[in-house]
């Protein structure tokens, strides 16, 4: 029988692709600690976990009518972003993937129904919510799913495909890390402020009513209360999270819904990505019967 043996929410702000010496001339004279915290989570996390795959709710990959998982056996290519070409351009990958983990997923679905479908088109875009975290925590012959987060979907919705993830991950044998990949509230600054609103310090989100909100759930999530993210998501959305939060939520259905007692432990500290809302928080499941 598969497990869930980690998962985390984790940012994939652009600026962890710059060099490290432009990240520190942006920051004011230090890192962001969102690379830095990329690189403590790789060697202190991820190498000791044994997994077998890696599969990433990729909030940049906007579905309409289904929600879709990549079935793929390789990925591989250049890539330049259509959003940020200057700063992440050509950048080579080669992904493995798991088809048979990739149709469990959809056969799962079918089941319900939820409407999720595994495709293996090889002209299926990449997005760089996946190959950013990939850059840092991919690891050789490791296979990466791509999940798109569908934007037609409500919270119900993501919850279920979650459940449909971590269903089919416990049929089959496999050790999988679930990566939620994508911020916060999600409102950048104007363009004539960006370059002067580069730095991670929180004093650069968007309002302070949205800084406000990314601090309670990440305080909640620290203390395992997943039921209060969920309960409060119409809130939330106030604040324009990222994808509608999809990613998060997906990921918490996968854990258990609003019955997660997961603590989540910080690898970053909350920054500013021009204007909006970064952190990285991991999850590890067998903590939950520690508590």
């Amino acid at each position: 029988m598969g497990d869930i043996v980690g998962a985390g929410l984790l940012s994939h702000a652009p600026v962890i692709m710059f060099p490290e010496q432009i990240r520190i001339q942006e920051n004011g004279g230090r890192d962001f600690t969102l690379a830095t915290g990329l690189e403590r989570l790789g060697t202190e996390v991820v190498d000791t976990t044994g997994h077998d795959a890696v599969v990433v709710l990729d909030s940049h990959w906007a579905t309409t009518t289904e929600t879709v998982i990549t079935a793929h056996a390789r990925r591989s290519g250049l890539f330049t972003s259509d959003e940020m070409p200057g700063a992440i351009n050509r950048l080579p990958y080669d992904l493995p993937g798991d088809p048979e983990l990739a149709g469990a997923v959809a056969e799962f679905a079918a089941k319900r129904p939820v409407w999720l479908a595994a495709n293996d088109d090889p002209y299926l875009p990449v997005h760089y919510a996946t190959l950013n975290l990939w850059t840092y925590l991919g690891r050789e012959g490791t296979p990466w799913l791509s999940v798109s987060v569908c934007q037609t979907a409500t919270t119900e919705d993501y919850l279920q495909a979650g459940e449909v993830i971590a269903e089919a991950v416990a049929h089959l044998d496999r050790k999988v890390l679930l990566i939620a990949s994508g911020g916060l509230s999600h409102r950048f600054r104007p363009l004539a402020e960006l370059r002067a609103r580069m730095a991670g310090d929180p004093d650069n989100i968007v309002t302070p009513e949205a800084r406000a909100a990314d601090e309670q759930r990440i305080a909640w999530l620290e203390e395992g209360r997943h039921d209060r993210v969920i309960g409060t998501m119409p809130e939330y959305r106030r604040f324009a999270p990222e994808a509608r939060f999809g990613h998060y939520l997906m990921l918490a259905g996968a854990l258990g819904g609003a019955g997660c007692r997961v603590p989540g432990r910080r690898f970053s500290a909350y920054e500013s990505g021009i204007g909006t809302g970064q952190v990285h928080l991991w999850f590890d499941p067998a903590a939950e019967g520690q508590r």
